[in-house]
């Protein structure tokens, strides 16, 4: 026992000398990477848009203030989820996702520089693959978050989606970078457990059969779509928490995704 008691003391001093938790939480840096929910947060153009009614904003006959809102809005719209059943008949429904895989290491590929020079990039195998070559493999239960640059848009409709039109006629006309179905096949063979992207979808805007969407739900790979701020999160060492409207049967629904820095991992702007 006697000579056991150096190694007890330097495990315990160990142990005490690394941050709990609860220290490296309150320590940490949080991104919010949502857009906040008001008249002016982009749909897709067939969608009814965001609408809040101010039910009370007043002081009461008794004396208090009191406030209180009806909202109403449509599951795919401003910084939200996109449950695997969205595309993909059987799977996991959005109050059917699990939370483990709601959070999760943030892994965040630029290619910003590919979509300013082409506004229909679709991001492929070849980016991905670059990005290992720079900072090391994507593991196996990794969120992948893709920063496209076109958060700098929001929220300007005609720059965001490339059209002010609504409606079906909207839809020929949308122009943004997504992720080319190839490379949502790579990223199911590492088995990720979520995609964000900042861009209104995980497919570009000329997308008619949205294969990327497709080939990610049928492997119950949910999405986060209109992703904010991603230019604040570095390429690795963040922890994303990425907590929906838990609605039941839900295709999808409104996001509040936030960005957890340890001390000592900086932004990247």
């Amino acid at each position: 026992m006697i000579r056991m008691l150096p190694l007890l003391l330097a495990t315990t001093l160990v142990a005490c000398a690394r941050p709990s938790l609860t220290d490296q939480l309150a320590h940490a840096s949080w991104i919010d990477l949502t857009y906040g929910f008001d008249s002016t947060t982009i749909y897709w153009p067939t969608a009814k848009p965001f609408r809040l009614e101010v039910v009370s904003a007043q002081r009461t006959a008794a004396g208090y203030y009191y406030a209180a809102n009806n909202f109403a809005a449509a599951e795919h719209g401003g910084t939200h989820l996109d449950s695997p059943v969205h595309f993909a008949e059987g799977k996991h429904t959005t109050d059917q996702i699990p939370v483990a895989q709601l959070v999760g290491p943030a892994y965040v590929i630029d290619v910003s520089r590919q979509a300013e020079a082409e506004r229909d990039y679709r991001i492929a195998p070849g980016d991905l693959e670059g990005w290992e070559q720079a900072h090391g493999r994507i593991p196996e239960g990794a969120i992948v978050l893709f920063r496209t640059g076109w958060g700098s848009r929001w929220p300007d409709r005609a720059r965001y989606l490339g059209t002010t039109k609504t409606g079906v006629a909207a839809v020929p006309e949308l122009h943004f970078p997504g992720i080319h179905p190839d490379a949502a096949r790579w990223l199911v063979g590492r088995k990720v457990r979520a995609v964000g992207i900042d861009t209104p979808s995980i497919d570009y805007g000329q997308s008619t059969t949205f294969d990327t969407h497709q080939t990610l739900f049928a492997a119950d790979i949910p999405a986060f779509e209109n992703v904010a701020h991603l230019s604040a999160v570095p390429p690795t060492g963040a922890f994303v928490i990425a907590l929906p409207m838990k609605i039941r049967g839900g295709s999808g629904g409104p996001l509040r995704i936030v960005a957890v820095l340890p001390e000592g991992v900086g932004p990247t702007m």
